[in-house]
């Protein structure tokens, strides 16, 4: 008997606490809900009082904002053309020679290289999965826009790289730098991914060149971030122990920190690889040419089996580059 009266008052215990903390959330949500009930009455006191016209904002001032934008955009335009021009005409020789030779290749040659990069760098199995894809691509009829937007992602990437990695290592030893750069990056990743297409059409005008300049300003980001934290995760004690037996500071960056932040930056290339490659579809709106202007072109006429099919190709290309360049990262931490 006393034990069944213990348990229920251990019973009525629990009830009670499970009632306290009931009414604790109950009110905790009255204040929000009563804030947005008076919001909703009072929204619906205003609108139908006829009044609603009266309470416009009093001030607009996107015309002249507007005005400023394209003043400045025609004066970089005008100031820096024969540099703009100059950038346009060697990344479209450049992208041109490199296309040419990515199509030129045979594609038993170009599947078999790939089977040995996939084999070496990752797994006989990634490298035998990389040939299936590339043969669905090849059977589908899209293995020159594949090799196009292999070209125009090589080219890319290239220059997202060779920005991305120095600024980022610039980021990881100035903490003074990272914090000025780390909103630009905040902003560049949440940015819509149309918005890119903007600044490359204003100053390249339609085609290849305005669509990598896109494309970089997209895949960039990954490539800073990544950089930055491989670095300042290096053990400070390596550093040390570096510092102690007469290293230079780029002794330091080029034989210790990067090194073994390699893993890490690697990751960051992998997703630059990965985003500028999500790009390709977007960028074809602005003449890109590769699978992506596949896609637009199905869609624009209607053509559903087309479009899956390139987009699928867009699919399995990823796929490809992903598993081979995870599998680098993996055999390089192990």
């Amino acid at each position: 008997m006393p034990d069944a009266s213990k348990a229920d008052s251990q019973e009525i215990e629990m009830g009670r606490n499970t009632s306290t903390k009931f009414m604790d959330r109950i009110r905790k949500l009255s204040l929000p809900l009563t804030v947005i009930s008076a919001a909703v009455v009072l929204s619906f006191m205003i609108h139908g009082s006829g009044f609603e016209h009266a309470i416009d904002f009093p001030l607009d001032v996107s015309s002249e904002v507007e005005g400023v934008i394209d003043d400045s955009i025609d004066w970089v335009v005008i100031t820096f053309g024969g540099f703009f021009d100059a950038v346009s005409d060697a990344l479209k020789i450049l992208l041109g020679k490199l296309r040419d030779f990515l199509v030129w290749i045979p594609w038993p040659i170009m599947i078999t290289l790939v089977f040995i990069i996939g084999w070496k760098i990752a797994t006989v199995k990634i490298g035998i999965l990389s040939v299936v894809g590339l043969l669905m691509l090849a059977i589908v009829n899209l293995w020159e826009p594949t090799m196009v937007t292999v070209a125009i992602m090589i080219v890319s990437v290239f220059i997202a790289i060779a920005v991305g990695v120095p600024t980022g290592v610039l980021a990881a030893r100035s903490d003074r730098f990272e914090t000025g750069i780390r909103p630009v990056l905040d902003t560049m990743q949440t940015m819509p991914s149309f918005v890119y297409l903007v600044p490359g059409i204003m100053l390249f005008g339609l085609g290849n060149v305005g669509a990598i300049f896109a494309t970089v300003l997209y895949a960039l980001p990954p490539s800073i971030r990544l950089t930055n934290l491989g670095i300042r995760q290096v053990d400070p004690s390596v550093v040390e122990a570096g510092q102690s037996f007469g290293s230079s500071e780029m002794q330091l960056l080029f034989k210790i920190q990067i090194p073994m932040a390699m893993p890490t930056i690697m990751a960051g290339i992998n997703q630059t690889v990965m985003m500028a490659l999500a790009m390709s579809t977007i960028a074809a709106m602005v003449g890109a040419g590769g699978l992506g202007i596949e896609v637009l072109r199905a869609m624009g006429q209607l053509r559903e089996g087309e479009a899956v099919i390139a987009g699928c190709a867009i699919v399995i290309l990823a796929v490809i580059i992903d598993r081979i360049s995870q599998g680098y990262i993996e055999n390089r931490a192990n």
